[in-house]
């Protein structure tokens, strides 16, 4: 399940990387595509520190950190669902993933939460 992830991580930042691609560079998308590319990026890089956690609380604390990325990522995807005239269907795929992706950290982190407990 690990492996899954991080690879489906790391493809997340590269579709939101070959997504900012396609528009160009110009002060009407360009904050945003950095912002974007900042945020998707960050899901893969902490996703796989978390794999790295030295005790669950680490690890939860780490899973936090990809919960706020994804959805920083899904913020973006948002902004660009409505200003951007192009690449919708693909805006709205990553947004699908992003929520996937959301959903299976706060699941993690309920399941380690619940373990802790007992």
């Amino acid at each position: 399940m690990k492996e899954l992830l991080k690879n489906r991580t790391k493809r997340f930042a590269i579709d939101c990387w070959k997504l900012s691609k396609n528009y160009t560079v110009s002060r009407d998308y360009d904050a945003f595509c950095r912002q974007l590319i900042r945020c998707s990026s960050s899901v893969g890089a902490n996703y796989r520190a978390a794999c790295r956690a030295k005790s669950n609380a680490d690890f939860i604390n780490k899973l936090k950190i990809v919960e706020e990325e994804a959805d920083e990522s899904m913020f973006f995807l948002e902004i660009f669902l409505e200003i951007s005239e192009v690449n919708h269907d693909e805006i709205k795929r990553l947004h699908v993933e992003a929520n996937e992706l959301v959903s299976i950290v706060v699941a993690s982190i309920k399941t380690i939460r619940n373990k802790n407990d007992n």
